[in-house]
């Protein structure tokens, strides 16, 4: 099933559990939408910042190691506790095969601290590395970080008990705008997908894979 296909049934579960409260979730997403957060996000044609950041066991990980053998797909998520960004994840997984012959690496980033990596890892059964980027210092870089609305965080504490000082280790309370790259061996940005929309804008897994067919060379087995 597409990414969006399963997205909106997910949508439509939630907006029939929240009833009128799903309007303070729609809401933000407009707010997020309509401020200068997604003008600042890094284009095609800029170049990757240099970052190093654990994985979800510890083990530290840089863009100049992810790049020494090709391209690279990078998706920024929320954390494991939002039931799209699992399924995107899951959706990436399904794609690995395809992206790994391509020559290509694939990692995910979220600003949850690595115990919330190895849950997403465990849950989606996934075989790609999870990063942890506390603050969003990646996610800054990028320019992709926004503030939580407070009706937002309300709800998320008082409806789903999910506090984000809980799970990231920090209280500033932002997030990455789901967003996905593909940069070339070089620390290039050739394609990107930056939705405030978390719920049902965030690219198919099957466009990533195009993206990178314009770009890789082929593993030769």
């Amino acid at each position: 099933m597409a990414y969006k296909q399963a997205a909106e049934s997910i949508q439509a579960k939630v907006k029939a559990s929240l009833g009128d409260k799903f309007s303070i979730i729609s809401g933000d997403m407009e707010r997020v939408r309509s401020s200068d957060v997604l003008d600042h996000a890094l284009k095609v044609g800029d170049a990757a910042p240099e970052f190093t950041l654990p994985d979800a066991f510890g083990h530290e990980v840089s863009l100049e190691s992810l790049l020494a053998e090709g391209p690279l797909v990078i998706s920024f998520y929320r954390g494991e506790w939002c039931p799209y960004c699992n399924l995107e994840l899951r959706e990436l997984q399904a794609a690995l095969p395809r992206i790994q012959a391509l020559g290509a690496k694939l990692v995910a980033i979220s600003p949850e601290k690595p115990d919330g990596g190895i849950i997403a890892t465990e849950k989606n059964q996934l075989t790609f590395p999870i990063l942890s980027d506390f603050k969003n210092k990646v996610a800054r870089q990028f320019g992709i970080v926004f503030q939580v609305g407070d009706g937002v965080k309300e709800l998320g504490k008082s409806r789903f008990n999910n506090d984000l000082e809980l799970r990231n280790g920090e209280g500033s309370y932002q997030l990455p705008v789901p967003a996905t790259y593909v940069i070339d061996a070089s620390g290039i940005i050739r394609f990107s997908h930056v939705d405030a929309d978390y719920m049902t804008g965030r690219v198919e897994a099957e466009t990533v894979v195009a993206a990178l067919e314009a770009i890789a060379q082929p593993v030769v087995q």
